[in-house]
């Protein structure tokens, strides 16, 4: 069960645009959404919004079936309509490219604890 966990910014202004795109993922796109997440092996997706002093921040953490690098690949190479909007909507909101770094900002683990 590989997890995928990263914070990417939001770009000032962009708090309310990004409930917006996640409300669209989860209702009028909600088909879509899930034929986007099923074509790259996600088993699960949520996003965690923070605000902080140096401003806010969404985490995402993603669950994928494989190995995560196979899924970053194919969906910066993706060029599917849907998957186009999608990475056009990170783009606007937090100011990282999913065609450079499909993963989205470097992340590394540094604790990892289980009972």
């Amino acid at each position: 069960m590989p997890l995928v966990v990263r914070a990417f910014p939001v770009l000032p202004g962009k708090v309310e645009d990004l409930r917006t795109f996640a409300a669209e993922l989860t209702g009028p796109r909600r088909s879509e959404a899930a034929e986007f997440y099923r074509q790259f092996g996600v088993r699960h997706e949520s996003w965690h919004l923070q605000q902080t002093p140096h401003g806010a921040l969404v985490i995402a953490i993603t669950d994928l079936i494989e190995e995560p690098h196979n899924a970053a690949q194919a969906y910066a190479v993706s060029e599917r309509p849907f998957d186009l909007w999608y990475k056009d909507q990170v783009r606007h909101l937090s100011g990282s490219d999913p065609d450079v770094e499909p993963l989205g900002p470097p992340t590394e683990a540094i604790l990892d604890w289980s009972a």
